[in-house]
């Protein structure tokens, strides 16, 4: 007989040790971070050893905590997918595609008719800025911009990327080569990254890489968006320069909806379909991630 403590205070803590946070995961298993606490701590009496250090704040993991966390993430996983398994319905439901904004908005979106027939699939694009948790959020797949691959997942490189600088053909007189003195005098364009990086995109490094004469004025926005496809409409609309990715807008400059004004490119990070190892789905994520990868 297994010899088990009660899996609302495993929940509990396996919520709380992934987030670090009792609120986080409160919000999560749809309780009160004082339930959470409370759960945690006879999950603590129980097992004679404390799992978390409080204080100073923020939140840690204790050596045990540590020891006690990977088993139970993993062990709770596997029960997800084994119940996910059960309810699939033929030969399987739609995948859950996580994706940014812009990612669905320039370079999915024209291609789904064609992974649809190439693949079989049927997919359920969610379009989101924000991280998500595949752990707890039901997303099968999730398409990640990073510069490595994170932990508690499987992740497979699929673009590298580079940011250059674009605008509207009619900002600019056909055929003509501009230096990067004159492009950094044009309307400039600017979106703010989401986390720090030292592949953000921006104009100063920009002007650092087109080896522009020192000394002169640092580059100055005309107009800064949240949103990195809000920064892509306005320079379709003709609106400035951006610094653009180059996965993103690369049918935009074939088709000619988009002008390139200078081959020099600010390195970025990569793309990555990303996935739990233990997914019931694995055959189907495996030919979807077998697309992607033919698309590069």
């Amino acid at each position: 007989m297994r010899k088990l403590p009660p899996l609302h205070g495993l929940r509990a803590f396996e919520a709380a040790a992934r987030h670090l946070h009792f609120t986080r995961a409160a919000q999560e298993l749809h309780l009160t971070p004082t339930a959470i606490s409370h759960q945690v701590r006879q999950l603590e009496d129980l097992l004679g050893v404390e799992l978390f250090r409080r204080y100073p704040r923020p939140l840690r993991l204790t050596a045990a905590g540590e020891k006690l966390f990977p088993v139970l993430r993993d062990a709770l996983d596997s029960i997800a997918a084994g119940i996910e398994a059960l309810a699939v319905d033929g030969p399987g439901g739609p995948l859950r595609l996580s994706v940014t904004m812009a990612f669905a908005s320039r370079w999915l979106m024209p291609r789904l008719p064609q992974l649809r027939a190439q693949t079989g699939l049927e997919v359920v694009v969610e379009a989101d800025d924000r991280p998500t948790d595949l752990h707890a959020s039901g997303i099968d797949m999730a398409i990640r911009y990073a510069e490595k691959p994170g932990a508690g997942a499987e992740w497979h490189r699929l673009f590298p990327d580079s940011f250059v600088p674009v605008c509207a053909p009619g900002l600019v007189a056909p055929g003509t080569e501009l230096s990067a003195e004159q492009i950094l005098a044009l309307p400039l364009l600017h979106y703010r990254w989401r986390s720090p990086s030292a592949h953000a995109p921006d104009w100063a490094r920009w002007q650092a890489l087109a080896h522009v004469r020192a000394g002169g004025p640092a580059p100055r926005p005309s107009q800064v968006f949240s949103e990195e496809i809000h920064a892509l409409d306005a320079a379709l609309a003709g609106q400035g320069a951006v610094l653009a990715s180059r996965v993103l807008v690369g049918p935009l400059l074939e088709d000619g909806a988009l002008a390139l004004l200078s081959p020099v490119a600010l390195p970025g990070p990569s793309y990555w379909a990303v996935f739990l190892p233990s997914h019931p789905a694995g055959e189907r994520l495996q030919g979807l991630l077998d697309w992607f990868k033919r698309q590069g």
